[in-house]
C-alpha cells in the first residue's frame, strides 16, 4: 500500500502528463518548406527542319513493246517478270515474208545493175561512132539520158533493199532498255500489226523517282526563307510498313507552275534501288531537309503544358518563384521539343517535379541536366515518323 504523501506525488503526474497531451493535441503542425523540382537550361542544339510528305514510286523509263513489223509471233524469249537487259532479244516475228521481200528487192537492185551496165557500153559505143562520123549528136545524147535513168533506178533499188533489210530487221524485237519486263501479252501464233499490238511493257528499276505534292504555302516559305530546298536537296523515304527512313536520294525537279485546282505544286525526287526491292506504284513517305542548320532550344516535351490555347513551361526565378512563360513550340526531337520562341537559354526550366509546382510558388529548385533519349518509352528520333517541320541535329543526316 502506498502512503498519503506517495498518493499524491502520483496524482499530481497524471494531472499534468494529462494538461500537456492537452494542449499538444490542439495545436496545428508547422507548415512544410517550399516543395523540391529539378530546373536545367534548355539544351541548345543545332538542328534541321525536315518536311514530310506521300507520295509514290513511279519508274524512270516506262515503255510499251510494240513490233515495227506485222506478222505472226513466232517466239517469245523471255521469263514473265524477269529482269532484262538493253538490246536481249524478246520477241521473234515470222520472217519468211520480209526474207522474201528482201530477195526480190535484190533482185531488182541487179537487174538495175545490168541495166546501168548495158547504158554505159551504149553510151560509149555512141561517143565512139560520133568520133567516127558515123552517128549523130542526139543519139549521145539520148544514151546519156539512159544512163543517168540507170543511175537513179540503181539507187532506188538499193534504197528498196535497205528498207527491206530493216523490215526483216524488225522481225526480231530487242528490249529497248534495261528493266524488269511484264507478263506477255501475246502468245505465239497470234497475228501481230506494226506499232499497234503491245506486246509487252518494261519497266526501269534503278534509281526511282518518287513523286509528291507540295502545297503553295510551304513553297513560299521556301522561297522567302531562302532555306536551300532545291535539286539535289537531301531527301529520305519510308514505307508504309517501315518504321525507319531507309531509303536516301535527293530532289531531281520541281515543277515550273502551281495546280490551279488543288493549290499545289509536283516534285519528284530520285532514290536508288540498286536491289530491285522498291517497285512503282508503291506509297511512302518522304522527308525533305527544309531548312539550313540553325541553333535551337530543346526542352523535355513533358515540360511543355497546355494552359487553354496557349502552352507554357514552367521557368523557377532567381527568387525561386515558379513563372509560366507562354512558348512557341516546333517539332519534336526524340523526348525533347523545340522551342521557337519564349524562353531564354539561361532559363531555369522545371524538368522534374513540375506537377508539385504552381505559378507564384516558392519551390526549391534542384540542378538538372536535359540529355537526349531521357524517356525510354519514346523511339529515337531515326526511328520515329515526324510531323511536318521535324527537327533534327545538323550532324544525324
Amino acid at each position: 500500500m502506498f502512503s498519503m504523501k506517495a498518493q499524491t506525488v502520483i496524482a499530481a503526474t497524471l494531472a499534468g502528463a494529462l494538461l500537456l497531451g492537452g494542449c499538444g493535441a490542439g495545436e496545428s503542425p508547422p507548415p512544410p518548406g517550399p516543395p523540391p523540382v529539378t530546373v536545367s537550361a534548355p539544351l541548345v542544339q543545332d538542328v534541321v527542319d525536315w518536311d514530310e510528305y506521300v507520295g509514290r514510286f513511279e519508274a524512270i523509263q516506262n515503255v510499251e513493246v510494240r513490233p515495227r513489223a506485222s506478222g505472226y509471233l513466232q517466239g517469245v524469249h523471255f521469263r514473265d517478270g524477269e529482269t532484262v537487259h538493253a538490246g536481249q532479244l524478246l520477241f521473234t516475228i515470222d520472217p519468211r515474208p520480209a526474207q522474201a521481200a528482201l530477195a526480190q528487192a535484190q533482185a531488182q537492185l541487179a537487174q538495175a545493175e545490168a541495166a546501168l551496165a548495158n547504158a554505159r557500153t551504149e553510151l560509149a559505143r555512141s561517143q565512139t561512132l560520133v568520133a567516127q562520123r558515123a552517128a549523130s549528136q542526139e543519139e549521145v545524147e539520148s544514151r546519156q539520158a539512159t544512163l543517168r535513168s540507170g543511175v537513179a533506178q540503181v539507187a532506188a533499188a538499193q534504197a528498196n533493199v535497205r528498207a527491206r533489210k530493216l523490215d526483216l530487221g524488225f522481225t526480231s524485237v530487242y528490249a529497248p532498255l534495261s528493266g524488269r519486263v511484264s507478263e506477255r501479252r501475246v502468245d505465239v501464233g497470234n497475228s501481230v500489226s506494226a506499232d499497234q499490238t503491245i506486246l509487252t511493257t518494261i519497266v526501269s528499276v534503278d534509281p526511282l523517282h518518287f513523286v509528291f505534292q507540295g502545297s503553295e504555302a510551304l513553297l513560299l516559305k521556301y522561297q522567302r526563307d531562302d532555306s536551300g530546298v532545291r535539286p539535289g536537296t537531301p531527301v529520305r523515304v519510308k514505307l508504309s510498313d517501315e518504321s525507319d527512313y531507309l531509303h536516301s536520294g535527293k530532289l531531281d525537279f520541281i515543277d515550273n507552275a502551281l495546280d490551279a485546282g488543288a493549290g499545289t505544286i509536283r516534285a519528284r525526287a530520285i532514290i536508288a534501288n540498286p536491289g530491285g526491292f522498291l517497285k512503282p506504284g508503291m506509297f511512302g513517305s518522304l522527308r525533305l531537309e527544309a531548312s539550313r542548320p540553325y541553333p535551337a532550344m530543346l526542352v523535355p516535351d513533358t515540360a511543355v503544358q497546355a494552359d487553354a490555347a496557349r502552352q507554357v513551361v514552367l521557368v523557377v526565378g532567381k527568387d525561386n518563384t515558379v513563372t509560366a512563360k507562354p512558348v512557341q513550340t516546333g517539332p519534336l526531337r526524340g523526348d525533347l521539343r523545340v522551342i521557337r520562341s519564349g524562353i531564354a537559354r539561361d532559363d531555369r526550366v522545371i524538368i522534374g517535379g513540375g506537377q508539385r509546382a504552381r505559378p507564384g510558388q516558392k519551390v526549391t529548385p534542384q540542378p538538372g541536366k536535359i540529355q537526349q533519349g531521357q524517356a525510354p518509352a519514346v523511339a529515337p528520333p531515326s526511328s520515329e515518323a515526324p510531323p511536318a517541320g521535324t527537327a533534327l541535329p545538323a550532324g544525324g543526316r
